[in-house]
């Protein structure tokens, strides 16, 4: 892009950063969205917990300032930062809440980064970005030369050179980088690992601005259904065919390998263990910035998610011919909201009434009744003389569940797993079928337990029968395995 004076001014008006490092407030702007954002990798927050961090913010610097220089509220102050006029947070609802959230903006973000680099560093290296620059420009020349037999020479001197280091290090002499070499590398990978983050954000920004021309598309469209949609998945997959579409989907693939996330952990526990790197302090953040990685790709992604949900969400939409009429109306109040959106009406545009009234029909309140007095009377009591018997009281079956859980943890003491055959086999059944069913609660609230359907066992127990005598009883049920 060219900065000339036309182009420059231009920004200066509208961009969203600019207009941030313009605002009076960008101290306090940039430094609480920087330590509630980007430190923890937030993505979204919800408009009561922000509001409350901010008002934390602003009361000690009320208290070293003044209370006059923040006279606002902290959730005007969200909304003041919020507006489309302003554009450094966004503001919207999840799905299946009905309370605020709150995200950064790609340009907040992008002035924030810009605002660390005025910082002073402790030293600028430059043999590793030399190096990473060397390593590109080699990358795109062997990966676009067509010859084959000029790749299989490359292949061969590369072959060679990894022969003579390999001879070298079995001689004894391994090369190795100094604390200025290691320092300044670390310091390149801090830096790119954070605006990897920085271009998430972006990413997601263009995934729901394509979402936001569907929306639009579809409350303004007046054709039939084919053609929105053929429109709709054209457009999609010019997205997902470009450039950042095909970059974003080889990163995500390339990252979500178990192999290579194990791999980056074992890395990076290593780099950070050595002293060199150890005395820069690093952020205790580092040490997982791939899950990180993970965590705004996964924001991304869902973005998409929602765009699909949107357009299921059309193509099941049988109200188009029922309810034509109802239809028309929304779709002429949202074709309204559209075109009011960058210039709002001043004051209040509507109100919605109570959702419920109170009615109360006179008929419908009940009668006087006056109050019952019971009367007591002054009489000794007597005991009873039917002769009832009260063994049914003392026959009841209960079963102790805490110590049947105290049997499967005693037995899983010594061992990493356990049958409920097993078990029953080391204590009996003495309730009979109580006492199993008592086992198979306890596997599905108390314990780890897998069940194993293929496998089927018999457990045996001694019940009494209806002629008063002990009887073998068996039940068949799936193999039942505690876990420790």
């Amino acid at each position: 892009m060219s900065l000339d004076y036309t182009t420059l001014n231009l920004l200066r008006q509208s961009h969203p950063a600019w207009r941030l490092l313009r605002s009076d407030h960008a101290p306090l702007i940039a430094s609480f969205l920087q330590r509630v954002f980007i430190t923890p990798n937030a993505r979204a927050m919800a408009q009561a917990d922000l509001a409350e961090a901010l008002e934390d913010e602003l009361f000690g610097l009320r208290a070293h300032v003044g209370s006059e220089t923040f006279p606002k509220s902290a959730l005007e102050y969200l909304n003041d930062w919020a507006a489309h006029e302003k554009g450094w947070l966004r503001k919207f609802y999840a799905a299946g809440s009905d309370e605020a959230q709150f995200d950064l903006t790609p340009a907040t973000e992008k002035a924030i980064a810009w605002l660390a680099t005025l910082t002073e560093r402790a030293f600028v290296g430059t043999e590793s970005r030399l190096l990473t620059l060397f390593e590109l420009l080699k990358q795109m020349s062997d990966g676009s030369e067509t010859d084959p037999q000029t790749r299989v020479i490359k292949l061969h001197k590369r072959r060679d050179e990894i022969d003579a280091e390999i001879a070298q290090v079995l001689e004894g002499n391994i090369p190795l980088l100094d604390d200025t070499e290691l320092k300044e590398r670390f310091q390149q990978f801090t830096a790119l690992a954070r605006d990897l983050l920085t271009d998430f954000r972006e990413v997601e920004q263009n995934f729901r601005q394509l979402d936001r021309r569907v929306r639009e598309r579809i409350a303004l469209w007046d054709g039939a259904k084919g053609s929105l949609l053929e429109d709709i998945m054209g457009e999609r997959d010019v997205i997902s065919d470009s450039d950042q579409g095909r970059s974003f989907r080889a990163f995500w693939d390339f990252l979500m390998s178990s192999r290579r996330q194990e791999e980056l952990t074992t890395l990076l526990d290593r780099v950070l263990t050595l002293p060199p790197i150890a005395d820069l302090k690093p952020d205790v953040r580092t040490r997982r910035v791939h899950y990180d990685w993970l965590e705004a790709g996964e924001h991304a992604q869902r973005t998409v998610a929602q765009l699909s949900q949107q357009l299921r969400r059309f193509l099941d939409d049988q109200a188009w011919l029922e309810n034509r009429r109802i239809m028309d109306i929304l779709r002429s109040i949202e074709g309204q909201a559209l075109a009011l959106r960058e210039s709002p009406p001043i004051g209040e545009v509507m109100t919605v009434a109570a959702t419920s009234a109170d009615v109360e029909l006179p008929m419908e309140r009940p009668l006087h009744v006056p109050a019952f007095k019971p009367v007591i009377a002054d009489v000794a009591l007597e005991s009873g003389d039917d002769d009832l018997n009260a063994a049914a009281l003392f026959a009841q079956v209960v079963v102790d569940k805490v110590q049947l859980a105290g049997h499967i943890r005693h037995t899983l003491q010594n061992r990493s797993r356990v049958t409920l055959r097993e078990l029953t086999e080391i204590q009996p059944l003495r309730q009979g079928l109580a006492e199993l069913v008592a086992y198979l609660q306890l596997a599905d609230e108390a314990f780890s337990a897998v069940v194993d359907e293929e496998t089927t066992e018999i457990i045996a127990w001694d019940g009494p029968g209806r002629d008063g005598l002990t009887h073998p009883r068996r039940a068949h049920l799936p193999r039942v395995i505690f876990v420790r």
